[in-house]
């Protein structure tokens, strides 16, 4: 009987297989993420639920603290601004953070929820409007019907442009090529291009809201020691209620009676009130001055930005 034969022996030792690597870095790896890069060693194509998660995670993860901030940033006027001042910010999303995610969620359901009608009747009612005719038929009441073309739509939509426009000729063929559209077409191209740099213009005017901010509530320390002064507090502060006009602009076109629309303005009027006494204190007859103060001057930059979206709509399209 003849002996068995001894299993064959491996051409390479196990010492000399050639380990897992990094797609990224190329370095040795032996769990889920690589120890030097950080990237996950699994590449498999994401899910629907997967991918959508990881855009939105680019601005905020749906985690505890996301649901934390938002309970805190709906129901709780004040809150996030005051626990940021106090140091107790792991827990809550950044303000910065906070309030791009919520414009680019409010500026996104716009797209499908608002009407060009409703635009445009915001648009020829803003206060530049208003102001741009007077001052033209102060200064000269003859071009005070050319003002008015130019300074607000008329039922055509037609615009008119200022004679030193500068730019030169590339603004002025496509202001030509608005004037030529049909009424649908250029309802369609304002709307869009307001939507488009909305999220711009609001960005640039948290600041001036902090500013205004700065102004209202000039003073000595001496009576309310703990209310902010520096800018960047009321920066903060500017972020936050931004944040929270958007989210609630957000439900309110979601709502679907107009009973729930209005319960959601009333809460926007109450909440944007009970958060300057939550944050900078002072009486109820100080708090509403200084509120009057900022909704009146805020809302003339905000019409001023109105307007502004109108021209890069049409020349910027």
């Amino acid at each position: 009987m003849s002996a068995v034969e001894p299993a064959p022996v491996a051409a390479t030792a196990s010492s000399e297989i050639e380990p897992a690597r990094c797609r990224n870095c190329k370095a040795p790896i032996a769990g889920r993420f690589c120890e030097n890069c950080g990237q996950e060693t699994d590449l498999r194509l994401p899910t629907l639920r997967e991918f959508a998660r990881e855009a939105a995670g680019r601005y905020v993860a749906f985690d505890g603290r996301f649901w934390r901030t938002l309970f805190a940033l709906a129901f709780r006027p004040g809150r996030l601004t005051r626990e940021y001042f106090a140091g107790r910010r792991r827990r809550y999303i950044r303000p910065a953070r906070l309030y791009l995610f919520a414009t680019l969620v409010f500026f996104a359901v716009s797209r499908f929820y608002v009407e060009p009608a409703q635009v445009i009747n915001l648009v020829s009612d803003s206060p530049p409007a208003a102001t741009g005719k007077a001052a033209a038929k102060a200064e000269n009441p003859k071009a005070a019907s050319g003002a008015e073309a130019g300074s607000k739509l008329d039922e055509d939509l037609d615009l008119e442009l200022p004679p030193d426009l500068p730019g030169g000729s590339a603004l002025k063929k496509r202001w030509q090529r608005f004037q030529h559209q049909s009424m649908s077409e250029k309802k369609d191209q304002i709307v869009d291009g307001m939507l488009r740099y909305g999220p711009y213009a609001m960005f640039a005017l948290v600041p001036a809201f902090a500013l205004l901010l700065k102004l209202a509530y000039l003073g000595r320390r001496k009576r309310y020691p703990h209310r902010p002064r520096l800018f960047g507090e009321h920066l903060v502060f500017a972020a936050h209620n931004h944040a929270f006009f958007f989210v609630a602009a957000t439900a309110g076109l979601l709502a679907p009676t107009g009973v729930l629309r209005a319960i959601v303005v009333g809460w926007i009027v109450f909440y944007l009130f009970r958060s300057l006494r939550t944050v900078y204190g002072g009486s109820r007859i100080g708090t509403f001055l200084r509120a009057s103060f900022l909704f009146f001057s805020y809302s003339v930059l905000v019409g001023f930005a109105t307007a502004g979206l109108v021209v890069a709509a049409v020349l910027l399209h």
